[in-house]
Protein backbone atom coordinates (compact mmCIF):
# COMPACT_ATOMS: atom_id res chain seq x y z
CA UNK A 1 0.00 0.00 0.00
CA UNK A 2 0.82 3.47 -0.64
CA UNK A 3 1.78 5.90 2.45
CA UNK A 4 -1.52 7.41 2.84
CA UNK A 5 0.72 10.81 3.14
CA UNK A 6 1.22 10.89 -0.24
CA UNK A 7 -1.91 11.85 -1.02
CA UNK A 8 -3.87 14.56 -3.86
CA UNK A 9 -2.49 17.55 -1.67
CA UNK A 10 1.05 15.92 -1.29
CA UNK A 11 0.74 15.33 -5.23
CA UNK A 12 -0.75 19.25 -5.55
CA UNK A 13 2.90 20.52 -3.94
CA UNK A 14 4.84 17.94 -6.21
CA UNK A 15 2.94 19.36 -9.27
CA UNK A 16 3.67 23.01 -8.34
CA UNK A 17 7.09 22.28 -7.76
CA UNK A 18 7.89 20.59 -11.06
CA UNK A 19 5.46 22.62 -12.92
CA UNK A 20 7.96 25.71 -11.43
CA UNK A 21 10.87 24.35 -12.53
CA UNK A 22 10.15 21.95 -16.15
CA UNK A 23 7.66 23.59 -17.40
CA UNK A 24 9.29 24.18 -20.74
CA UNK A 25 12.17 22.29 -20.13
CA UNK A 26 13.45 19.54 -22.84
CA UNK A 27 13.82 15.99 -21.66
CA UNK A 28 17.47 14.90 -22.53
CA UNK A 29 17.97 11.52 -21.20
CA UNK A 30 15.64 8.73 -20.26
CA UNK A 31 16.34 5.92 -18.23
CA UNK A 32 15.02 3.14 -16.40
CA UNK A 33 17.34 1.86 -13.22
CA UNK A 34 14.35 -0.11 -12.01
CA UNK A 35 11.62 -2.21 -13.75
CA UNK A 36 9.03 0.05 -12.46
CA UNK A 37 11.23 3.27 -12.13
CA UNK A 38 11.88 5.97 -14.71
CA UNK A 39 15.17 8.66 -14.43
CA UNK A 40 14.08 11.70 -16.55
CA UNK A 41 17.05 13.81 -16.87
CA UNK A 42 15.32 17.31 -18.17
CA UNK A 43 17.02 20.83 -19.29
CA UNK A 44 15.46 24.19 -18.61
CA UNK A 45 16.68 27.70 -18.36
CA UNK A 46 20.22 26.67 -18.32
CA UNK A 47 19.86 24.79 -15.55
CA UNK A 48 19.35 20.61 -15.32
CA UNK A 49 17.13 18.30 -13.06
CA UNK A 50 16.75 15.07 -12.34
CA UNK A 51 13.33 13.40 -12.08
CA UNK A 52 12.55 10.43 -10.46
CA UNK A 53 9.49 8.53 -11.52
CA UNK A 54 8.47 5.53 -9.61
CA UNK A 55 5.63 2.85 -9.73
CA UNK A 56 6.81 0.85 -7.30
CA UNK A 57 3.56 -0.73 -5.34
CA UNK A 58 5.23 -0.05 -2.00
CA UNK A 59 6.91 2.75 -2.23
CA UNK A 60 5.27 4.86 -5.60
CA UNK A 61 7.11 8.43 -5.64
CA UNK A 62 7.23 11.07 -7.79
CA UNK A 63 10.19 14.49 -6.54
CA UNK A 64 13.23 16.41 -7.80
CA UNK A 65 16.16 14.67 -7.16
CA UNK A 66 20.13 15.59 -7.44
CA UNK A 67 21.38 11.50 -7.23
CA UNK A 68 21.68 9.16 -10.38
CA UNK A 69 20.97 5.51 -10.57
CA UNK A 70 23.09 3.16 -12.24
CA UNK A 71 20.79 1.68 -15.48
CA UNK A 72 20.93 -1.79 -16.76
CA UNK A 73 23.18 -2.10 -19.90
CA UNK A 74 20.35 -2.38 -22.15
CA UNK A 75 17.60 -0.58 -21.56
CA UNK A 76 14.38 -2.55 -21.47
CA UNK A 77 10.99 -2.23 -24.01
CA UNK A 78 9.31 0.65 -22.44
CA UNK A 79 12.19 2.67 -21.87
CA UNK A 80 13.45 2.51 -25.79
CA UNK A 81 9.65 3.35 -26.66
CA UNK A 82 10.08 6.39 -24.40
CA UNK A 83 13.31 7.91 -25.94
CA UNK A 84 12.04 7.19 -29.46
CA UNK A 85 8.97 9.25 -29.06
CA UNK A 86 9.92 12.08 -26.26
CA UNK A 87 13.70 12.08 -26.02
CA UNK A 88 14.35 15.44 -26.63
CA UNK A 89 10.80 16.42 -26.37
CA UNK A 90 9.79 19.86 -24.70
CA UNK A 91 7.26 19.58 -21.43
CA UNK A 92 4.27 21.57 -22.48
CA UNK A 93 2.67 21.45 -19.22
CA UNK A 94 2.20 19.24 -15.76
CA UNK A 95 -1.38 18.82 -14.22
CA UNK A 96 -3.24 16.95 -11.54
CA UNK A 97 -6.84 15.86 -12.35
CA UNK A 98 -8.81 16.80 -9.57
CA UNK A 99 -7.24 15.87 -6.00
CA UNK A 100 -6.63 12.47 -7.45
CA UNK A 101 -2.96 11.04 -6.98
CA UNK A 102 -2.12 11.68 -10.51
CA UNK A 103 0.60 13.70 -12.64
CA UNK A 104 -0.24 14.16 -16.35
CA UNK A 105 3.11 15.08 -18.33
CA UNK A 106 2.15 16.63 -21.92
CA UNK A 107 5.00 16.46 -23.28
CA UNK A 108 5.44 18.11 -27.71
CA UNK A 109 7.84 16.04 -29.77
CA UNK A 110 8.88 15.89 -33.38
CA UNK A 111 7.71 12.52 -35.61
CA UNK A 112 9.45 10.93 -37.79
CA UNK A 113 7.90 12.73 -40.74
CA UNK A 114 9.28 16.27 -38.86
CA UNK A 115 5.20 16.81 -37.25
CA UNK A 116 4.63 18.41 -34.03
CA UNK A 117 2.79 16.03 -32.19
CA UNK A 118 1.60 15.77 -28.61
CA UNK A 119 1.91 12.77 -25.61
CA UNK A 120 1.05 12.20 -22.30
CA UNK A 121 3.19 10.25 -19.91
CA UNK A 122 0.24 9.45 -17.11
CA UNK A 123 1.82 8.53 -13.54
CA UNK A 124 -0.88 6.86 -11.43
CA UNK A 125 0.36 6.73 -7.57
CA UNK A 126 -2.12 4.38 -5.79
CA UNK A 127 -0.34 1.74 -3.82
CA UNK A 128 -0.28 -1.73 -5.90
CA UNK A 129 -2.11 -0.01 -8.67
CA UNK A 130 0.40 2.73 -9.20
CA UNK A 131 2.00 2.85 -12.97
CA UNK A 132 3.69 5.16 -15.79
CA UNK A 133 1.20 4.91 -18.35
CA UNK A 134 2.30 6.54 -22.09
CA UNK A 135 -0.78 8.01 -23.94
CA UNK A 136 -1.46 9.81 -27.59
CA UNK A 137 -3.30 12.69 -28.11
CA UNK A 138 -6.35 10.94 -28.16
CA UNK A 139 -5.76 9.57 -24.65
CA UNK A 140 -5.26 5.65 -26.54
CA UNK A 141 -2.87 3.83 -24.14
CA UNK A 142 1.10 3.17 -26.56
CA UNK A 143 2.22 1.29 -23.97
CA UNK A 144 2.71 1.12 -19.95
CA UNK A 145 5.70 0.14 -17.14
CA UNK A 146 3.05 -2.47 -16.37
CA UNK A 147 0.34 -4.21 -18.20
CA UNK A 148 -3.03 -5.18 -16.79
CA UNK A 149 -4.95 -7.38 -18.45
CA UNK A 150 -8.89 -8.17 -17.63
CA UNK A 151 -8.02 -10.81 -15.92
CA UNK A 152 -5.89 -9.29 -13.30
CA UNK A 153 -8.55 -5.94 -13.19
CA UNK A 154 -12.27 -5.93 -14.09
CA UNK A 155 -12.62 -1.93 -13.72
CA UNK A 156 -9.95 -1.06 -16.37
CA UNK A 157 -7.43 -2.54 -18.80
CA UNK A 158 -4.35 -0.99 -18.98
CA UNK A 159 -2.76 -2.41 -22.54
CA UNK A 160 -1.37 -1.03 -25.96
CA UNK A 161 -4.14 0.20 -27.79
CA UNK A 162 -7.06 1.04 -24.87
CA UNK A 163 -8.77 3.88 -23.90
CA UNK A 164 -6.82 5.39 -21.58
CA UNK A 165 -9.53 6.64 -18.36
CA UNK A 166 -9.28 7.53 -14.78
CA UNK A 167 -11.04 4.46 -12.18
CA UNK A 168 -13.64 5.99 -10.05
CA UNK A 169 -13.76 2.87 -7.64
CA UNK A 170 -14.79 5.51 -4.60
CA UNK A 171 -17.64 7.75 -3.83
CA UNK A 172 -15.37 10.63 -2.99
CA UNK A 173 -15.52 14.37 -3.47
CA UNK A 174 -13.23 16.74 -5.04
CA UNK A 175 -12.48 18.91 -1.62
CA UNK A 176 -11.62 21.78 -4.00
CA UNK A 177 -14.74 21.81 -5.38
CA UNK A 178 -16.69 21.50 -2.23
CA UNK A 179 -18.67 23.70 -0.69
CA UNK A 180 -20.42 23.71 2.92
CA UNK A 181 -23.79 22.35 2.00
CA UNK A 182 -21.92 19.58 0.66
CA UNK A 183 -19.55 19.17 3.18
CA UNK A 184 -22.16 19.17 6.22
CA UNK A 185 -23.67 16.48 3.86
CA UNK A 186 -21.23 14.12 3.77
CA UNK A 187 -19.26 14.69 6.69
CA UNK A 188 -22.39 14.29 9.09
CA UNK A 189 -24.66 11.85 7.27
CA UNK A 190 -23.56 9.19 9.51
CA UNK A 191 -21.29 8.81 13.08
CA UNK A 192 -18.10 7.95 12.55
CA UNK A 193 -14.72 9.63 14.08
CA UNK A 194 -14.09 12.72 12.50
CA UNK A 195 -10.76 12.57 11.33
CA UNK A 196 -12.64 9.27 9.26
CA UNK A 197 -15.02 11.03 8.02
CA UNK A 198 -13.28 13.37 6.30
CA UNK A 199 -10.84 11.07 4.34
CA UNK A 200 -13.41 8.93 3.40
CA UNK A 201 -15.54 11.67 2.31
CA UNK A 202 -12.97 13.89 0.24
CA UNK A 203 -10.08 12.71 -2.36
CA UNK A 204 -6.72 13.64 -1.54
CA UNK A 205 -6.93 13.92 2.21
CA UNK A 206 -4.72 11.52 4.26
CA UNK A 207 -5.62 10.79 7.82
CA UNK A 208 -2.92 12.95 8.54
CA UNK A 209 -4.30 16.15 7.02
CA UNK A 210 -7.94 15.03 8.22
CA UNK A 211 -6.40 14.89 12.36
CA UNK A 212 -5.10 18.17 11.43
CA UNK A 213 -8.00 19.81 10.03
CA UNK A 214 -9.92 18.52 13.48
CA UNK A 215 -6.87 20.04 15.57
CA UNK A 216 -7.79 23.31 13.33
CA UNK A 217 -11.34 23.63 14.58
CA UNK A 218 -10.20 22.85 18.06
CA UNK A 219 -11.92 19.38 18.47
CA UNK A 220 -10.90 15.61 19.37
CA UNK A 221 -10.37 14.09 16.05
CA UNK A 222 -11.27 10.79 17.59
CA UNK A 223 -15.13 12.49 18.73
CA UNK A 224 -17.58 11.31 16.70
CA UNK A 225 -19.33 13.18 13.94
CA UNK A 226 -22.89 12.46 15.63
CA UNK A 227 -21.68 14.34 19.00
CA UNK A 228 -20.41 17.54 17.53
CA UNK A 229 -23.06 20.25 18.36
CA UNK A 230 -23.55 23.51 15.57
CA UNK A 231 -21.08 25.18 16.47
CA UNK A 232 -18.43 22.59 16.32
CA UNK A 233 -19.43 21.66 12.60
CA UNK A 234 -18.91 25.28 11.99
CA UNK A 235 -15.59 25.32 13.09
CA UNK A 236 -14.84 22.08 10.90
CA UNK A 237 -15.87 23.58 7.89
CA UNK A 238 -14.17 26.54 8.61
CA UNK A 239 -11.08 24.75 9.62
CA UNK A 240 -11.16 22.82 6.23
CA UNK A 241 -12.58 25.91 3.86
CA UNK A 242 -9.27 27.67 5.06
CA UNK A 243 -6.47 24.98 4.74
CA UNK A 244 -8.26 23.89 0.76
CA UNK A 245 -7.87 27.60 0.21
CA UNK A 246 -4.21 27.26 1.24
CA UNK A 247 -4.11 24.46 -1.42
CA UNK A 248 -5.83 26.56 -4.05
CA UNK A 249 -3.33 29.59 -3.18
CA UNK A 250 -0.62 26.84 -3.63
CA UNK A 251 0.49 28.34 -0.43
CA UNK A 252 2.40 24.74 0.72
CA UNK A 253 4.60 24.77 3.83
CA UNK A 254 5.78 20.87 3.73
CA UNK A 255 7.18 19.07 7.09
CA UNK A 256 8.46 15.66 8.56
CA UNK A 257 6.84 15.09 12.05
CA UNK A 258 9.24 12.66 14.74
CA UNK A 259 8.34 9.97 16.97
CA UNK A 260 9.59 11.16 20.72
CA UNK A 261 11.50 14.37 22.02
CA UNK A 262 13.54 14.82 18.72
CA UNK A 263 13.60 16.66 15.63
CA UNK A 264 13.31 20.06 14.33
CA UNK A 265 16.19 22.22 13.55
CA UNK A 266 15.08 26.02 12.21
CA UNK A 267 12.75 26.71 9.27
CA UNK A 268 14.15 25.85 5.89
CA UNK A 269 17.00 23.72 7.00
CA UNK A 270 17.44 20.09 7.53
CA UNK A 271 18.49 19.52 10.95
CA UNK A 272 21.39 17.38 12.48
CA UNK A 273 21.24 13.23 11.86
CA UNK A 274 18.88 11.32 14.12
CA UNK A 275 18.40 8.09 14.78
CA UNK A 276 14.67 9.04 15.52
CA UNK A 277 12.10 7.46 13.37
CA UNK A 278 10.07 9.97 10.66
CA UNK A 279 6.60 9.54 11.52
CA UNK A 280 4.74 11.57 9.63
CA UNK A 281 5.10 14.16 6.70
CA UNK A 282 2.09 16.72 5.20
CA UNK A 283 2.53 19.57 2.27
CA UNK A 284 1.36 21.83 5.03
CA UNK A 285 2.33 22.54 8.52
CA UNK A 286 0.96 20.29 11.17
CA UNK A 287 0.31 22.26 14.13
CA UNK A 288 -1.08 19.71 15.90
CA UNK A 289 2.76 18.47 16.74
CA UNK A 290 4.94 20.52 19.05
CA UNK A 291 7.24 22.46 16.73
CA UNK A 292 9.92 20.54 18.67
CA UNK A 293 9.21 17.62 16.76
CA UNK A 294 8.82 19.21 13.38
CA UNK A 295 11.44 19.97 10.28
CA UNK A 296 9.77 22.22 7.91
CA UNK A 297 10.75 22.73 4.20
CA UNK A 298 11.22 24.67 1.56
CA UNK A 299 10.94 21.81 -1.46
CA UNK A 300 8.91 18.75 -1.05
CA UNK A 301 11.21 16.86 -3.45
CA UNK A 302 13.80 17.56 -0.74
CA UNK A 303 11.33 16.30 2.15
CA UNK A 304 10.38 13.45 -0.15
CA UNK A 305 13.91 12.18 -0.42
CA UNK A 306 14.62 12.36 3.17
CA UNK A 307 11.81 10.79 4.59
CA UNK A 308 11.95 7.83 2.27
CA UNK A 309 15.46 8.10 2.67
CA UNK A 310 15.67 8.10 6.45
CA UNK A 311 12.43 5.89 6.67
CA UNK A 312 14.18 3.34 4.55
CA UNK A 313 17.80 3.68 6.78
CA UNK A 314 15.59 3.32 9.61
CA UNK A 315 13.55 0.45 8.77
CA UNK A 316 16.38 -1.52 7.07
CA UNK A 317 18.74 -1.48 10.12
CA UNK A 318 16.07 -2.64 12.11
CA UNK A 319 15.35 -5.33 9.92
CA UNK A 320 19.21 -6.33 9.95
CA UNK A 321 19.52 -6.11 13.46
CA UNK A 322 16.68 -8.01 14.19
CA UNK A 323 18.37 -11.33 15.01
CA UNK A 324 21.05 -9.39 17.13
CA UNK A 325 18.21 -8.26 19.11
CA UNK A 326 16.64 -11.64 19.51
CA UNK A 327 19.78 -12.48 20.93
CA UNK A 328 20.36 -9.80 23.18
CA UNK A 329 16.97 -9.16 24.18
CA UNK A 330 16.54 -13.47 24.65
CA UNK A 331 19.76 -13.30 26.95
CA UNK A 332 18.71 -10.43 28.61
CA UNK A 333 15.27 -11.88 30.08
CA UNK A 334 16.94 -14.95 31.00
CA UNK A 335 19.57 -13.18 32.90
CA UNK A 336 16.66 -10.60 34.69
CA UNK A 337 14.90 -14.00 35.61
CA UNK A 338 18.04 -15.74 36.80
CA UNK A 339 18.66 -12.06 39.09
CA UNK A 340 15.39 -12.37 40.42
CA UNK A 341 15.81 -16.11 41.75
CA UNK A 342 18.87 -15.36 43.35
CA UNK A 343 17.85 -12.68 44.89
CA UNK A 344 14.82 -14.67 46.62
CA UNK A 345 17.33 -17.46 47.67
CA UNK A 346 19.29 -14.38 49.31
CA UNK A 347 16.01 -13.36 50.76
CA UNK A 348 15.65 -16.98 52.18
CA UNK A 349 19.39 -17.05 53.57
CA UNK A 350 18.18 -13.99 56.13
CA UNK A 351 17.31 -16.61 58.46
CA UNK A 352 20.88 -18.12 58.92
CA UNK A 353 21.66 -16.08 61.72
CA UNK A 354 18.52 -17.47 63.74
CA UNK A 355 19.08 -20.92 63.41
CA UNK A 356 23.16 -20.10 64.69
CA UNK A 357 21.17 -18.46 67.53
CA UNK A 358 18.98 -21.81 68.42
CA UNK A 359 21.74 -23.89 68.00
CA UNK A 360 23.97 -21.69 70.46
CA UNK A 361 21.05 -21.88 72.87
CA UNK A 362 20.35 -25.34 72.97
CA UNK A 363 24.14 -26.33 73.93
CA UNK A 364 23.66 -24.00 76.64
CA UNK A 365 20.08 -24.82 77.89
CA UNK A 366 19.37 -27.72 76.11
CA UNK A 367 19.81 -29.87 79.66
CA UNK A 368 16.12 -28.03 80.34
CA UNK A 369 14.66 -29.94 77.57
CA UNK A 370 11.90 -32.66 78.72
CA UNK A 371 12.26 -35.83 76.24
CA UNK A 372 9.91 -36.14 74.04
CA UNK A 373 9.59 -32.06 73.91
CA UNK A 374 8.33 -29.86 70.77
CA UNK A 375 10.09 -27.31 71.89
CA UNK A 376 11.93 -25.54 74.81
CA UNK A 377 11.86 -21.86 76.35
CA UNK A 378 15.23 -20.46 77.38
CA UNK A 379 16.66 -16.98 77.89
CA UNK A 380 18.43 -15.50 74.98
CA UNK A 381 21.78 -13.77 76.12
CA UNK A 382 21.74 -11.96 72.83
CA UNK A 383 18.35 -10.20 73.71
CA UNK A 384 17.99 -10.73 77.36
CA UNK A 385 14.34 -11.92 76.39
CA UNK A 386 12.88 -15.50 76.33
CA UNK A 387 13.13 -17.35 73.09
CA UNK A 388 11.13 -20.36 72.17
CA UNK A 389 12.74 -22.87 70.52
CA UNK A 390 10.78 -25.65 68.38
CA UNK A 391 12.31 -29.02 68.22
CA UNK A 392 12.52 -32.47 66.91
CA UNK A 393 10.55 -34.41 69.86
CA UNK A 394 12.66 -37.63 68.40
CA UNK A 395 16.06 -35.86 68.88
CA UNK A 396 18.31 -35.30 71.52
CA UNK A 397 18.95 -31.34 72.85
CA UNK A 398 22.55 -32.09 71.11
CA UNK A 399 21.65 -33.29 68.01
CA UNK A 400 18.69 -30.49 67.40
CA UNK A 401 21.08 -28.17 67.95
CA UNK A 402 24.05 -29.81 65.64
CA UNK A 403 20.55 -29.76 63.26
CA UNK A 404 20.65 -26.33 63.56
CA UNK A 405 24.14 -25.28 63.06
CA UNK A 406 23.92 -27.41 59.61
CA UNK A 407 20.65 -25.49 58.96
CA UNK A 408 23.06 -22.26 59.49
CA UNK A 409 26.23 -23.37 57.91
CA UNK A 410 24.28 -24.27 54.44
CA UNK A 411 22.77 -21.12 54.41
CA UNK A 412 25.85 -18.96 55.38
CA UNK A 413 27.85 -21.00 51.75
CA UNK A 414 24.46 -19.97 50.22
CA UNK A 415 24.73 -16.57 51.20
CA UNK A 416 28.23 -16.30 50.37
CA UNK A 417 27.74 -17.46 46.99
CA UNK A 418 24.94 -16.02 45.89
CA UNK A 419 26.88 -12.30 47.32
CA UNK A 420 28.73 -12.96 44.39
CA UNK A 421 26.90 -14.28 42.36
CA UNK A 422 23.92 -11.55 42.45
CA UNK A 423 26.75 -8.78 41.25
CA UNK A 424 27.95 -11.12 38.57
CA UNK A 425 24.20 -11.64 37.21
CA UNK A 426 23.93 -7.69 37.66
CA UNK A 427 26.59 -6.89 35.98
CA UNK A 428 25.58 -9.08 32.84
CA UNK A 429 21.74 -7.63 33.11
CA UNK A 430 23.42 -3.82 33.15
CA UNK A 431 25.76 -5.34 30.14
CA UNK A 432 22.90 -6.51 27.86
CA UNK A 433 20.50 -3.86 28.61
CA UNK A 434 23.00 -1.44 27.22
CA UNK A 435 23.73 -3.46 24.14
CA UNK A 436 20.26 -3.14 23.35
CA UNK A 437 20.64 0.62 23.99
CA UNK A 438 23.70 0.41 21.51
CA UNK A 439 21.26 -1.39 19.01
CA UNK A 440 18.42 1.22 19.30
CA UNK A 441 21.37 3.84 18.58
CA UNK A 442 22.89 2.35 15.73
CA UNK A 443 22.28 3.98 12.49
CA UNK A 444 24.55 2.26 9.75
CA UNK A 445 25.80 -0.89 8.86
CA UNK A 446 29.08 -0.75 10.02
CA UNK A 447 27.78 0.32 13.73
CA UNK A 448 26.13 -3.53 13.97
CA UNK A 449 29.13 -4.93 13.21
CA UNK A 450 30.94 -3.84 16.32
CA UNK A 451 27.45 -4.76 18.55
CA UNK A 452 27.74 -8.11 17.23
CA UNK A 453 31.73 -7.89 17.75
CA UNK A 454 30.81 -7.57 21.67
CA UNK A 455 28.41 -10.10 21.39
CA UNK A 456 30.72 -12.59 19.74
CA UNK A 457 33.17 -11.89 22.27
CA UNK A 458 30.74 -12.26 25.46
CA UNK A 459 30.14 -15.44 24.39
CA UNK A 460 26.24 -15.17 22.69
CA UNK A 461 27.56 -15.39 19.47
CA UNK A 462 29.37 -18.25 17.75
CA UNK A 463 32.11 -16.60 15.16
CA UNK A 464 31.81 -18.05 12.07
CA UNK A 465 35.10 -20.12 11.48
CA UNK A 466 35.94 -20.85 14.66
CA UNK A 467 38.51 -19.43 17.07
CA UNK A 468 41.02 -19.37 14.07
CA UNK A 469 38.50 -16.83 12.00
CA UNK A 470 39.97 -13.78 11.77
CA UNK A 471 38.11 -10.92 13.33
CA UNK A 472 36.13 -8.37 11.18
CA UNK A 473 37.33 -4.34 10.67
CA UNK A 474 35.83 -2.08 12.38
CA UNK A 475 34.86 0.93 10.32
CA UNK A 476 32.09 2.47 12.82
CA UNK A 477 33.31 5.90 14.87
CA UNK A 478 31.30 7.71 17.36
CA UNK A 479 29.30 10.68 16.79
CA UNK A 480 31.04 14.27 16.55
CA UNK A 481 28.83 17.31 17.56
CA UNK A 482 30.10 20.98 17.88
CA UNK A 483 28.56 22.90 20.61
CA UNK A 484 26.76 26.22 20.53
CA UNK A 485 30.03 27.74 21.71
CA UNK A 486 32.18 25.74 19.32
CA UNK A 487 33.63 22.81 21.50
CA UNK A 488 34.18 19.49 20.09
CA UNK A 489 31.60 16.56 21.68
CA UNK A 490 31.94 12.75 21.09
CA UNK A 491 29.45 10.15 21.59
CA UNK A 492 29.83 6.47 21.74
CA UNK A 493 27.75 4.35 20.30
CA UNK A 494 28.25 1.44 21.84
CA UNK A 495 30.33 -0.08 25.01
CA UNK A 496 33.42 -0.48 22.65
CA UNK A 497 33.58 2.63 21.49
CA UNK A 498 32.65 3.91 24.91
CA UNK A 499 36.10 2.50 26.34
CA UNK A 500 37.86 3.66 23.36
CA UNK A 501 36.53 7.42 23.86
CA UNK A 502 37.18 7.75 27.59
CA UNK A 503 40.50 5.67 28.18
CA UNK A 504 42.39 6.12 24.90
CA UNK A 505 40.63 9.46 23.45
CA UNK A 506 40.02 11.94 26.11
CA UNK A 507 42.71 13.72 28.00
CA UNK A 508 42.08 13.94 31.80
CA UNK A 509 41.15 17.21 31.74
CA UNK A 510 38.32 16.51 29.10
CA UNK A 511 34.48 16.34 31.48
CA UNK A 512 32.73 13.20 30.55
CA UNK A 513 28.79 12.75 30.81
CA UNK A 514 26.57 10.28 31.03
CA UNK A 515 22.81 9.73 31.96
CA UNK A 516 22.76 8.53 35.95
CA UNK A 517 21.59 5.06 36.54
CA UNK A 518 20.24 4.14 33.21
CA UNK A 519 22.35 2.37 29.88
CA UNK A 520 23.34 5.18 27.73
CA UNK A 521 26.44 6.47 25.83
CA UNK A 522 29.46 8.14 27.05
CA UNK A 523 29.93 11.44 25.74
CA UNK A 524 33.63 13.57 25.79
CA UNK A 525 33.88 16.75 25.35
CA UNK A 526 37.44 18.12 24.69
CA UNK A 527 38.10 21.51 26.96
CA UNK A 528 40.69 22.70 24.83
CA UNK A 529 42.59 22.99 28.32
CA UNK A 530 40.31 25.47 29.43
CA UNK A 531 36.70 26.16 31.33
CA UNK A 532 33.86 25.41 29.54
CA UNK A 533 31.01 27.58 29.44
CA UNK A 534 27.70 26.55 30.84
CA UNK A 535 25.74 26.31 27.49
CA UNK A 536 28.56 23.16 26.53
CA UNK A 537 27.72 21.48 29.84
CA UNK A 538 24.16 22.04 28.75
CA UNK A 539 24.85 20.54 25.45
CA UNK A 540 26.83 17.46 26.35
CA UNK A 541 24.08 16.76 28.90
CA UNK A 542 21.23 16.94 26.18
CA UNK A 543 23.75 14.47 24.22
CA UNK A 544 24.01 12.18 27.18
CA UNK A 545 20.30 11.79 27.79
CA UNK A 546 19.12 11.76 24.22
CA UNK A 547 21.80 8.66 23.88
CA UNK A 548 20.64 6.80 26.76
CA UNK A 549 17.05 4.67 27.48
CA UNK A 550 16.01 8.05 29.22
CA UNK A 551 15.39 9.73 26.01
CA UNK A 552 11.70 11.00 25.39
CA UNK A 553 11.76 11.45 28.62
CA UNK A 554 10.32 15.44 29.85
CA UNK A 555 13.74 15.24 32.11
CA UNK A 556 17.44 12.91 32.03
CA UNK A 557 19.41 13.02 35.08
CA UNK A 558 22.74 13.32 33.72
CA UNK A 559 26.37 12.51 35.77
CA UNK A 560 29.01 14.41 34.50
CA UNK A 561 32.72 14.91 36.28
CA UNK A 562 36.49 15.53 34.52
CA UNK A 563 37.89 12.83 32.58
CA UNK A 564 40.44 11.93 35.39
CA UNK A 565 38.08 10.93 38.13
CA UNK A 566 36.31 8.21 35.48
CA UNK A 567 37.97 4.74 36.08
CA UNK A 568 37.81 1.35 35.04
CA UNK A 569 37.26 -1.37 37.91
CA UNK A 570 39.11 -4.72 37.05
CA UNK A 571 37.34 -7.23 35.34
CA UNK A 572 34.79 -4.95 34.35
CA UNK A 573 32.53 -5.20 31.26
CA UNK A 574 33.38 -3.13 28.23
CA UNK A 575 32.08 0.54 29.15
CA UNK A 576 31.84 0.14 32.38
CA UNK A 577 33.24 2.29 34.93
CA UNK A 578 32.87 3.43 37.98
CA UNK A 579 33.37 7.90 39.63
CA UNK A 580 32.85 8.78 43.22
CA UNK A 581 33.19 12.45 42.31
CA UNK A 582 30.93 13.94 40.05
CA UNK A 583 28.23 16.80 39.20
CA UNK A 584 24.46 16.01 38.08
CA UNK A 585 22.04 18.26 36.09
CA UNK A 586 18.18 17.57 35.34
CA UNK A 587 18.03 18.10 31.47
CA UNK A 588 15.91 17.07 28.25
CA UNK A 589 17.00 15.29 25.23
CA UNK A 590 16.30 18.03 22.68
CA UNK A 591 19.16 17.76 20.68
CA UNK A 592 17.99 19.74 17.49
CA UNK A 593 20.00 22.95 17.89
CA UNK A 594 22.57 20.93 17.62
CA UNK A 595 25.23 20.59 14.76
CA UNK A 596 26.33 17.24 13.66
CA UNK A 597 29.89 17.05 12.09
CA UNK A 598 29.86 13.70 8.98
Amino acid sequence: MIDMAFDGITIAAVRKELSDVLTGGRVYKIAQPEPDELLLTIKNNSSQYRLTLSASASLPLVFLTEKNKTSPMTAPNFCMLLRKHIQNGRILSITQPGMERILNFRIEHLDEMGDLRTKQLIVELMGKHSNIIFCDENDVIIDSIKHISGMVSSVREVLPGKDYFIPHTQDKANPLETDRAGFMERVFSGAQPCFKALYTSFTGLSPAIAHEICYRAGGNADLSTAALDGDGREALWNAFSHMMEEVRAERFSPCIVYEGNTGGGSRGTAASARPSVPAEYAALTLTSYPEALRKDYTSISALLEDYYAEKNTVTRIRQRSSDLRRIASTALERNVKKYDLQIRQMRDTEKRDKYRVYGELLNTYGYNAEPGAKSLTCPNYYTGEDITIPLDPTLSAGENAKKYFEKYNKLKRTFEALSQLTLETKAEVEHLESISTSLDIAQKEEDLVQIREELIESGYIRRKGGSRAKKVKITSVPFHYVSSDGYDIYVGKNNYQNEELTFRFASGGDWWFHAKGIPGSHVIVKSKGGELPDTTFEDAARLAAYYSKGRGSEKVEVDYTEKKNVKKPAGGKPGFVVYYTNYSMMIDSDISGLKQVE
